[in-house]
């Protein structure tokens, strides 16, 4: 069930505590007023869901979004909120995606393989975050990037923020040579594997794990490789995590698509389904690091993703930085 579990390095007087690096105090989340499964990624999301009729679809998604937020708020975290009036941004709630923000000041933009996923990139919640924290530069990897190259945020990468890992489950979402320049610029290390449900590659690597402070989920039975399987399981484990090892239902409920905030206490914000969905040893293990959030976001899930992917977490340092991010644009 778990792996073997070791203490986290110690913290030196002026460092950030793991629980500071790894979980964000705030986020990002976009309310759409069009919502709709997006069909161009049905084509490698193997999580999309067929919907039967799209009437009161997008009247449902918002919804879910403005209770999810007033949750998060409600439990200590600091949610800024931005509206999404387009009708040509179908997916422009999984905001995590065109955007990371890093300790040191840096935000990080991002290419998407969809061409109206393109579209969700915004200069206003760029600004916005240059406005309210210390950003220092903006890294845009989509500049000059062609069609069909993608690495797409914190969905094609899973960040341990502590020891500097970029997590990737290899896939079309994901092109290798942009995820070096990332780490490159931020300093991380990658650390790429191959994973596949029901025959496909997982195509974003946060449906499959998500790292906390203490503790990190993961479905290793996907990966079909037995040595890269015991070096994720390996790498995780040397983090000083607790590897809490999810079986495919759970993984196909999404419970791999969670994200450990700091709110009023360590929280696990994860959807209602997949909280149903975890087996009561999954549950036990989680409990003893995190106070579980479930949000329920069944509308949303239908696009293929769940709560991970409708937070952008904002780990810059607190206090206006730059007047403005420059003109980033799709």
């Amino acid at each position: 069930m778990t792996g073997a579990r070791t203490a986290p390095p110690p913290t030196r007087a002026g460092e950030a505590s793991a629980g500071d690096l790894q979980r964000p105090r705030a986020v990002v989340m976009v309310r759409p007023h069009h919502f709709r499964p997006n069909p161009l990624t049905a084509q490698d999301n193997g999580f999309q869901a067929p919907v039967p009729s799209l009437d009161d679809v997008a009247a449902a998604a918002h919804a879910e979004v403005t209770a999810a937020a007033a949750a998060l708020e409600r439990h200590g975290v600091r949610v800024h909120l931005f509206e999404d009036l387009a009708a040509d941004r179908p997916d422009s709630v999984f905001c995590n995606n065109w955007f990371t923000t890093h300790h040191d000041g840096t935000v990080v933009v991002y290419p998407m393989h969809a061409a109206n996923r393109r579209r969700e990139r915004r200069q206003d919640v760029l600004d916005a975050l240059c406005a309210h924290y210390g950003v220092t530069r903006v890294v845009d990897l989509a500049a000059d990037v062609p069609p069909g190259r993608a690495l797409e945020g914190t969905g094609a990468m899973v960040l341990d923020h502590v020891h500097r890992v970029a997590y990737v489950c290899r896939s079309r979402r994901t092109d290798e040579r942009l995820l070096r320049r990332f780490c490159d610029e931020v300093g991380y290390r990658p650390f790429a594997f191959d994973a596949y449900d029901r025959g496909r590659p997982i195509y974003h690597t946060n449906v499959l794990m998500a790292v906390g402070a203490t503790a990190a989920v993961v479905g290793a039975d996907l990966l079909p490789d037995p040595d890269q399987r015991r070096a994720l399981l390996r790498s995780l484990a040397d983090g000083g995590r607790e590897v809490v090892l999810l079986d495919r239902t759970e993984i196909r409920s999404f419970g791999g698509n969670c994200l450990e905030l700091a709110g009023t206490e360590p929280l696990l914000a994860l959807s209602a389904t997949a909280r149903r969905a975890l087996r009561p040893r999954t549950l036990a293990h989680l409990e003893q690091h995190v106070q579980l959030l479930p949000l329920d976001i069944p509308v949303l899930e239908l696009a293929g993703g769940s709560v991970r992917c409708m937070l952008a977490g904002i780990h810059l340092p607190r206090g206006g930085g730059t007047s403005s991010a420059g003109q980033v644009t799709p």
